[in-house]
């Protein structure tokens, strides 16, 4: 109980935290035992509080952090909480990374993060012998395996900390980990009898929403980023190309959009990072190079413009999203076209050997499933990472959520549609494409082989669009049913299940066709899905105190500027919501707003109680409310 006790007074004290999240505390105390463990909180469980509070209270930690972005805001944080931390990486010159060599033998550091290619340097090492920590913390640690969605190898070489350090706890955090991941975490970190601790992967706040993809990607991502005036989101691509496109659109239409991705170089990374940390952006146009190392809460929407390659990726991507907790919304816009394009990218990459390949192909093949079927989504995700789903719906996704699914329900005459298609491949001698395909099942005569016209298969879905049939082969190519050669200009084939299904030994799915809408109808949607993004992004809050809330965010802009940090390291949403409703009259009031410590208080009190005091004169709102 004095562990607990010394850890309890550091939350309280640095964080404004009186309770443990779940899970937390047995991660702390293990750490307090001196027992390795894995711990895996989906994100915004409040991992890094697992190691940051301990290494306060019981003694310094070594944090291995794959990111320079993920150290430096984290840095800044534990410094604004009055916690001594530091990193060192490659953007400090000999100097200043000698300075803080020297804070940490010396004991003045409760936390210093690396890389993992400079933690097992010979020189850092030895400086690790010569004043070792209490423990070790080894972020995103499904870099370490193959069977993660990240994997990285310089995470592999680890494993060596075990034979440097053979009695040091090791505590491996991730967010996102199968139960095949998480014990190849454990193998590779050499860990001993590792206590495994797994969160709960249901966000409840989360609204999760698929959408069939239009031709105008721009117009559907802008129908949702309108009802978050003066909030901002992330927007995923799976190009860099893409990305650059669609932030350019967007910058057209309005928005304040900026892209990111891996090709940039690392100057403009930095400023696009800073503009959507400051928030100056509505949001960020990125491929999956964005998002690892930021550690802002009050995202309030996410995008997939493009489905993600894994359910791993897409769980750790929309959980960027509500990690303050508070509604936020998560659209994949889909097309399973995607499909394709991964398997196009995987089975190019000369750098995978074929396990690796099969593994990541099995993924994109998850992920596809996940995105096509009219099941929860919530339950979805929590029974892919293992764990049981007890409600009957979640009621907070297309699926169960009234608002209905988006992409088409199941065709009932699947079959027949896709023996149609599957036959018309074979009887083309497996020579042609999707669009020559879809020509012939249609009777199109036009830039057609007049020899083909007599194909038993010529005309059979004339009364179907191009766009329908393409679809639909699109759908048989995500199921494997149909294969596509490599190349820039790829000839369909049929696979050993699509025989299966010209048999009539597999049942394929097919989506139905969406009807149009009537004009006033499709407006009637729109208004209903903005006001209730609106209402998610207001989150509950009445007009007067959503004022309140509005002017509080104000001040934090205008104070991070001023200290140069960035606005969530100053207070959270949650924070300023809970301000916004108790409005709180004296310092030890201000307490009691969870997020609020001693720290703070003092920072920033008096300026928040002015605040709040001048706006409830003027609103005529009482102050501290229940």
């Amino acid at each position: 109980m004095h562990a607990e006790n010394l850890i309890r007074a550091a939350m309280h004290r640095h964080w404004g935290f009186s309770n443990f999240r779940p899970l937390q505390r047995e991660a702390m105390l293990a750490l307090a035992d001196g027992r390795d463990a894995v711990v895996v909180l989906p994100t915004g469980g409040g991992k890094s509080l697992c190691y940051q509070a301990p290494a306060v209270a019981l003694g310094p930690c070594l944090v291995v952090s794959p990111l320079i972005s993920l150290m430096q805001d984290q840095v800044a944080a534990l410094n604004a909480q009055g916690v001594a931390a530091a990193f060192i990486n490659s953007t400090l010159d000999r100097e200043e990374a000698s300075r803080i060599a020297l804070a940490w033998r010396s004991g003045r550091l409760n936390l210093l993060y690396a890389a993992p290619e400079r933690v097992l340097t010979g020189s850092f090492l030895a400086m690790l012998r010569a004043a070792p920590p209490c423990f070790i913390a080894i972020d995103e640690a499904h870099c370490i395996s193959h069977w993660g969605h990240d994997f990285r190898p310089e995470y592999r070489r680890l494993g060596g900390l075990r034979e440097q350090f053979p009695t040091m706890p090791i505590h491996a955090y991730t967010a996102t980990a199968t139960a095949r991941v998480r014990e190849d975490i454990a193998n590779q970190l050499a860990l001993r009898d590792p206590q495994i601790l797994v969160g709960n992967f249901h966000r409840p706040n989360l609204h999760y929403r698929v959408q069939r993809r239009e031709r105008d990607i721009p117009a559907q991502v802008a129908a949702i980023m309108s009802a978050y005036e003066g909030r901002s989101g992330i927007v995923y691509c799976i190009t860099r190309k893409r990305a650059e496109q669609l932030a350019e659109s967007l910058t057209k239409r309005g928005f304040r959009a900026i892209a990111y991705h891996a090709g940039m170089d690392a100057a403009d990374r930095q400023r696009a990072q800073q503009a959507f940390t400051a928030e100056e952006v509505d949001a960020v146009v990125a491929t999956v190079a964005f998002g690892m190392g930021i550690d802002r809460s009050n995202v309030r929407f996410v995008v997939h413009a493009e489905m993600p390659k894994s359910i791993e990726h897409y769980q750790q991507e929309t959980g960027r999203a509500g990690r303050d907790g508070l509604p936020a919304e998560c659209v994949l816009l889909y097309s399973p076209a995607d499909v394709v394009k991964w398997r196009q990218i995987l089975e190019s990459d000369e750098t995978l050997d074929d396990e690796v390949r099969e593994a990541q192909l099995a993924k994109v093949r998850e992920m596809n499933n996940f995105a096509s079927r009219l099941r929860c989504r919530h339950r979805s995700l929590v029974e892919y990472f293992g764990q049981v789903w007890h409600d009957t719906e979640c009621g907070n996704c297309d699926v169960c959520g009234g608002s209905g699914p988006t992409d088409g329900e199941p065709h009932p005459d699947a079959l027949r549609i896709a023996q149609i298609l599957i036959s018309c491949v074979l009887r083309l001698k497996e020579r042609r494409g999707a669009r020559y395909t879809a020509a012939i099942v249609r009777g199109q005569t036009e830039r057609v082989d007049p020899a083909d016209c007599g194909l038993s298969t010529f005309g059979l879905l004339k009364d179907e669009s191009a766009r329908n049939i393409r679809r639909w082969i699109s759908e048989l190519l995500a199921q494997g049913l149909l294969d596509q050669s490599p190349g820039q200009y790829p000839v369909l084939r049929c696979t050993a299940a699509g025989w299966e299904v010209l048999r009539g030994q597999r049942q394929p799915h097919l989506s139905r066709p969406e009807k149009p809408s009537a004009p006033a109808a499709s407006r009637k949607r729109r208004a209903e899905e903005k006001a209730a993004r609106r209402a998610r992004a207001d989150a509950g809050l009445s007009a007067a105190e959503q004022g309140l809330f509005e002017e509080l965010r104000a001040w934090r802009k205008t104070t991070a500027a001023r200290l140069r940090v960035a606005p969530y390291v100053i207070f959270h949403d949650t924070a300023l919501r809970a301000l916004a409703i108790v409005r709180p009259s004296t310092p030890q009031a201000l307490k009691v707003v969870h997020g609020i410590g001693d720290r703070k208080v003092r920072n920033f009190g008096s300026e928040l109680l002015t605040i709040i005091a001048q706006y409830c004169q003027q609103a005529g709102l009482a102050q501290d409310a229940e």
